[in-house]
């Protein structure tokens, strides 16, 4: 499927579920901090006219708004609002409001908060750069846009529906040929869903397929679906198999619907998943409260790291005006317990997601190009890309840097390196950053020659 064609049937989606996205209110607590910090800001700003305010001062704004989906990757966002961590850096007025789907997110990063947008938000990590070259916009008008962060490691999952148990399909995708070629010979279509054409779940799926010989883009038909859409659209037979991230396929397993052949942390232990994404224009209008934003977002992830805090977690991120599911649902691959609805259920593993371990909230540009490298594979970017430069204009891993050292983040947290080096993904292949061509030479199934 091309980009235009899912940024239509996301448009349509928008209009149809735009009343239903949250915004966070305004209090009068909040009202008079806001005033509070306005004050402070003019009276510095007049005290240091030159530019040394820049340098040394708190935000330039009390607040930004941001997007969210309803996935468990989102949760740093979510925290930072429910325990205060935005205040504490002074952006008490942060909005944290939810999108109808990754369409959505990008039509309203395009519009920007001024505009009754968004400003910034927890997003897939490619969709800021395929903003950024123009590649999803309306009219490919490219949008400037930034990552300051990575907001999770892992904990995404495939899962497939319940008539293709006695494959045995787990992460060997290749159990499934059979079945989807008998089907197509009775003249049904194969659907493989995910959310958002060259995002991560569409990688991560693809990949899956493509490792067990099955051509993403001959013998399945991909499909659009908002994350929190999947499990209803799997139980009306729409499609065979989806990507998408918590809490939706354990809630399909908890549903009895299906079963999911293998987490992401499977295919590569470790991987980058979610961003905080931001217009580039905002970052340079508001440097410091973009400073302020990210040590709030680093906080909320140390506390959503901790096992001890989980429990918590899950109960917020349940609420109606979050995820609207049961505690259930989020709980156990919070955990590392995974029920694949398969028959196995294995408890405690590291398959949970990481917010903060193992350099979780650094974002890498050794991932970015894997990621840019990837949608260059299946023909969303084209093969005369200059991947590192592109990485270069969009991730601000330097901002990243100074947070980290203004919130007195330890050094064995901080990486030395902006490449975490090569990565091997669990079909032996291997992908050097510094030689993304060899990486796609190795590749027997691509869109691209």
């Amino acid at each position: 499927m091309c980009p235009n064609s899912a940024s239509r049937g996301n448009l349509r989606m928008t209009k149809n579920l735009q009343t239903g996205i949250f915004t966070t209110g305004i209090t009068r607590r909040s009202m008079l901090k806001t005033t509070a910090a306005a004050a402070l800001i003019s009276a510095v700003k007049t005290a240091f006219p030159s530019g040394a305010f820049a340098a040394g001062a708190g935000p330039e704004v009390t607040g930004v708004k941001l997007g969210f989906i309803a996935l468990t990757d989102s949760a740093p966002l979510i925290i930072a609002k429910e325990k205060g961590f935005f205040d504490k850096h002074g952006l008490p007025e942060t909005d944290v409001a939810k999108q109808a789907s990754w369409g959505a997110t990008r039509d309203n990063l395009v519009l920007g908060g001024a505009a009754n947008g968004i400003d910034g938000a927890h997003i897939l990590s490619p969709l800021p750069y395929l903003m950024h070259t123009g590649k999803v916009t309306q009219n490919n008008k490219p949008v400037p846009m930034a990552i300051l962060a990575r907001l999770n490691l892992d904990s995404q999952g495939i899962s497939v529906a319940k008539e293709y148990a006695e494959t045995g399909v787990q992460l060997d995708s290749s159990k499934l040929k059979a079945a989807f070629e008998k089907k197509k010979a009775e003249g049904k279509e194969i659907k493989a869903a995910m959310t958002f054409p060259g995002g991560t779940h569409d990688l991560w799926i693809r990949y899956w397929l493509a490792a067990g010989g099955i051509d993403p883009n001959k013998d399945v038909s991909t499909i659009v679906v908002p994350p929190p859409q999947m499990v209803a659209n799997m139980k009306v037979g729409n499609m065979d198999v989806f990507c998408v991230g918590e809490p939706w396929n354990e809630q399909l397993v908890n549903q009895g619907i299906g079963f999911t052949a293998a987490t992401t942390g499977e295919l590569w232990k470790g991987h980058p998943e979610k961003a905080l994404g931001l217009r580039a224009e905002w970052i340079e209008k508001n440097p410091n409260a973009a400073k302020a934003l990210l040590m709030a977002v680093m906080e909320a992830q140390q506390w959503c790291e901790s096992m001890d805090n989980k429990a918590e977690m899950a109960d917020i991120l349940g609420k109606r005006q979050w995820f609207n599911v049961p505690t259930k649902d989020v709980l156990g691959r919070l955990k590392g317990d995974i029920n694949y609805g398969n028959g196995r259920d294995v408890k405690a593993t590291d398959l949970y997601m990481k917010f903060w371990k193992d350099g979780a909230s650094y974002p890498f540009k050794s991932h970015d190009s894997w990621f840019m490298t990837e949608n260059i594979r299946w023909g969303n970017l084209p093969a005369s890309t200059d991947i590192k430069a592109l990485v270069n204009q969009v991730n601000r891993e330097d901002i990243w840097r100074e947070a980290a050292k203004d919130l007195g983040v330890a050094a064995a947290d901080i990486p030395a390196s902006s490449s975490r080096g090569k990565e091997t993904f669990f079909d032996g292949k291997v992908f050097d950053p510094e030689n993304p061509s060899a990486y796609l030479d190795s590749l027997s199934i691509k869109a691209v020659s």
